[in-house]
């Protein structure tokens, strides 16, 4: 079950101004040729990056922050779609236009790379082309992988959540989540009470520690794979 959706963010619309003020995509220790063509562009905690239904005429690159895709069903519920963290890309489009919206979840640093120009350098440029392909297969990846996380159990579903945060986002044998519990809720399909109370659960029966909030330690991973299997 989906949970009802905030209000949403200030809008931060096609990034054409912030282009022209931006400094050069640089930053990436190991840029690809795709990152090479983009700007740095700043984002504001909660400020939108795209919405839905507008044109896909850009994409993106998490330099630092996290970012969070979703989309507001007719009933005002809100379906997170993904969460990308540093060095994922994010809005690949097979349209023309996107079928999500994003936002910076945290203040956030961004590649931003003009679409026609990849697809015009992927034409003439073998290597542009098979990144490309590389970018897109991983992106159906996930999308395969959401499907089968909505047919789990509750617990089923956080487990495999925590394990995708561990492999993303460990720091020091913890998980640190940029995003809040109301978040986890909405990309998981479940209530927010659900999550809480599933957390608890794993707590008291030493799976995992929660010394805060956002800050989860996995005391029994395997436990946890089993749970996920």
């Amino acid at each position: 079950m989906l949970t009802q959706t905030t209000s949403r963010a200030g809008s931060f619309k096609q990034p054409t101004m912030a282009l022209r003020q931006a400094g050069p995509a640089s930053k990436d220790p190991h840029p690809g040729t795709i990152e090479m063509m983009g700007a740095l562009v700043p984002f504001a905690r909660n400020s939108e990056i795209y919405g839905e239904n507008e044109p896909a005429d850009y994409l993106y690159k998490v330099v630092s922050g996290t970012v969070r895709t979703y989309k507001v069903l007719v009933d005002g519920r809100r379906q997170i779609g993904g969460f990308y963290l540093p060095g994922d890309m994010f809005g690949l489009e097979t349209g023309d236009e996107h079928t999500f919206s994003a936002e910076a979840i945290t203040d956030c640093k961004i590649i931003v790379i003009k679409r026609s120009a990849v697809v015009a350098l992927a034409a003439r440029d073998n290597d542009v082309a098979r990144e490309m392909w590389e970018l897109t297969a991983h992106e159906l990846q996930r999308v395969q992988d959401r499907i089968l996380v909505l047919i789990k159990s509750a617990q089923e579903r956080v487990a495999g959540f925590l394990l995708e945060m561990s492999d993303r986002a460990s720091v020091g044998g913890a998980v640190e989540l940029p995003m809040s519990r109301q978040d986890i809720a909405d990309y998981l399909g479940l209530t927010i009470e659900t999550v809480s109370r599933t957390l608890t659960q794993l707590e008291k029966s030493a799976t995992i520690e929660l010394p805060t909030s956002r800050r989860i330690v996995l005391r029994n991973r395997s436990a946890l794979t089993r749970l996920n299997a």
